[in-house]
């Protein structure tokens, strides 16, 4: 098979797919790796880190999706790129479809099989998406934490005090992966915290976790809106696997807010766990409503792109190879766990929940075939 990894163009994303310490792991297996000219220089890894690997280095990168069986990427194919994706391509990345009906058509329409990293699910966890969520949890209190000073149009507060001063208050809404490494962080910097979820189980080890130190409720409206209103900053963390965001802050919420407060949503790819969420770039990362500081960058790994690039090909490494050293009939009886990551296939939508989002139909995979 020949493996594809082309350049992200997605504004300021600097991850790369694909890395020179992996190459290898392609070329024992008999497959050729094809990377586009300067593909990871925004992590570190430069063309002949990629040629001493084994890689071939290809200048442009329409030829890399001209000749590669497998395309494995970070992001969602732009626009631009629609017209290189073709029919049996197996593309392997993020794809965040429930958020994105013209990419979901297009896949379709140009019969590509997607497999998204973000569904592939294992015995009830997500371990392709759980490293970005890692890095987005942590680095949502560090845009919090910097977009509630004054001059970025915050209301001034330091999340972790000083004595004699009281300490920033951050809501986290979901305590999932993104939640818990959301409060690993602005405890780290000294804040109080507090975790909403309506899974009472998961509360518990959370209580367990973080020894008390951390208040956890149950969510409900009520609950969640006399939290916010108390709140410095609110990370919105909530997700349903495959699935559209659930908006639970509403417009007519942010009334409720302080003014000058920061709200972060680390769900933003998947449409956004607040009303007035809209993607947003990290050149160009918030925007204000009602008076209210809102961070919406749907990469936010992408700011660290050395640490999330090693942490994101270390978990989509072993599924990659699965895929190229099979066909993808016999890769899913290997590992059952695949069928879970193919969102399109043939021209069908084989995801269940990216239908359901844009009232489509659904095609099990095995009736795609």
């Amino acid at each position: 098979m020949k493996v594809g990894c082309v350049k992200e163009i997605k504004a300021q994303e600097y991850r790369v797919g694909l890395v020179p310490m992996h190459v290898k792991s392609y070329l024992q297996a008999g497959h050729s790796v094809l990377i586009e000219t300067q593909a990871g220089a925004g992590s570190g890894f430069s063309d002949e880190e990629y040629v001493n690997a084994g890689a071939m280095i290809i200048e442009k990168a329409a030829d890399v999706w001209a000749q590669s069986d497998m395309i494995v990427k970070v992001k969602e194919p732009l626009e631009s790129e629609y017209p290189l994706m073709k029919a049996g391509l197996i593309l392997y990345t993020y794809l965040h479809l429930a958020a994105n009906e013209k990419l979901t058509l297009e896949l379709m329409n140009r019969k590509v099989t997607g497999i998204a990293y973000e569904t592939i699910d294992v015995n009830g966890a997500l371990p392709l998406l759980k490293p970005m969520s890692e890095v987005a949890g942590r680095l949502s209190i560090q845009e919090a934490a910097k977009y509630l000073e004054k001059p970025f149009g915050g209301r001034g507060v330091l999340l972790g005090g000083v004595p004699g001063v009281t300490k920033g208050y951050v809501v986290i809404v979901g305590g999932g992966t993104v939640g818990t490494n959301a409060a690993i962080m602005a405890l780290g910097m000294g804040a109080k915290v507090t975790i909403l979820d309506t899974n009472l189980i998961r509360l518990e080890e959370l209580d367990q976790l973080f020894e008390g130190k951390v208040q956890t409720l149950y969510s409900t409206p009520a609950v969640l809106h006399e939290e916010i209103s108390k709140a410095d900053a609110v990370i919105g963390a909530v997700l349903i696997p495959g699935a559209k965001a659930p908006h639970l802050i509403k417009r007519e919420d942010l009334k409720l807010m302080k003014k000058g407060s920061v709200m972060v949503d680390v769900a933003v790819d998947q449409g956004g766990c607040f009303e007035t969420t809209h993607p947003t770039t990290h050149n160009n990362p918030t925007y204000e409503v009602d008076g209210i500081v809102h961070y919406c960058v749907a990469n936010m790994p992408g700011a660290v792109p050395y640490t999330s690039t090693l942490a994101l090909t270390n978990a989509t490494l072993k599924f990659a190879l699965l895929i190229s050293n099979n066909s993808l009939d016999n890769a899913i009886l290997k590992n059952r766990s695949l069928l879970s990551g193919i969102n399109t296939y043939n021209g069908y939508l084989t995801n269940e929940f990216v239908a359901a989002a844009f009232n489509m139909t659904y095609t099990p995979f095995d009736q795609a075939r």
